[in-house]
C-alpha cells in the first residue's frame, strides 16, 4: 500500500469534511491509502502552544509524513483569498525538505472552503499551489470531464475542490461538492501510483 497524505486546517469543520471525502476517494483506488493529518492553530501569543496531540481528529502532521507519502492533498479555509495562517506556517517550515528535493515529482492537489460564493476560492487554491510548485510537485486538478464542474451552483473549480459554507458556516457540503472532493482524491491516487 502507498500512503497519500491528506493535510488540512479546519476552523469550523467544513474543510475537515472535505478532507474526509478526499480521503474516501483515495481509498477507492487499489494500492492507495489515505494518511489524514492536520495542523495546529497559530497563536498570536508567543507563549501559547497547542498540545502535542490534538484533543480530537487526526494527529498533527510531521515532516516524516511528507517524506513517506507518495502524494499529498492539502486543504484550508480561505482567509482573504489566501490559505489560513496555520497551514502556511507549517509549509514555511518545510525548507529542509525543499533543500533535499524530497517532494519533487510527487503529485499534489488542493481544496478549500469559503463563506461566500465569491470569497476567493480560486486564489486560495492557487496560493496553496505556490509552495508545492517550489517543492517541484506535480499539480493535479479537476478536469471538466467531472460532470459536476458543469452543473454545480455551489463550490467546484478546475484548480481543486471547493465548498461554499455560508456566512455562519451553516451549509453542509452539497452532493456535487462531496463528489468533486471524492473525485479529486481518486484522481490524485491514480496519478500518485503511476508516478511512484
Amino acid at each position: 500500500m502507498k500512503d497519500i497524505l491528506v493535510l488540512y486546517y479546519s476552523h469550523t469543520g467544513a474543510v475537515q469534511q472535505m478532507a474526509q471525502a478526499v480521503a474516501r476517494g483515495i481509498e477507492t483506488v487499489a494500492g492507495a491509502r489515505a494518511r489524514v493529518r492536520s495542523v495546529p492553530k497559530v497563536s498570536t501569543v508567543c507563549e501559547a502552544v497547542e498540545p502535542d496531540i490534538p484533543n480530537s481528529g487526526p494527529p498533527y502532521v510531521e515532516l516524516k509524513d511528507l517524506e513517506e507519502c507518495v502524494g499529498m492533498a492539502i486543504g484550508s479555509p480561505t482567509r482573504f483569498g489566501n490559505m489560513a495562517a496555520p497551514l502556511k506556517y507549517f509549509l514555511d517550515g518545510t525548507g529542509g525538505l525543499w533543500l533535499q528535493g524530497t517532494m519533487a515529482g510527487k503529485p499534489a492537489a488542493v481544496f478549500t472552503s469559503t463563506a461566500t460564493q465569491h470569497g476567493g476560492q480560486e486564489t486560495t487554491l492557487l496560493s496553496m499551489m505556490l509552495p508545492l510548485l517550489h517543492h517541484g510537485m506535480v499539480i493535479v486538478g479537476l478536469p471538466y470531464t467531472e460532470a459536476e464542474l458543469n452543473t454545480t451552483a455551489s463550490g467546484g473549480t478546475p484548480y481543486g475542490a471547493s465548498h461554499v459554507a455560508g456566512m455562519a458556516s451553516h451549509k453542509p457540503l452539497s452532493e456535487e461538492e462531496r463528489r468533486l472532493c471524492f473525485a479529486l482524491g481518486a484522481r490524485l491516487a491514480h496519478v500518485a501510483l503511476r508516478l511512484a
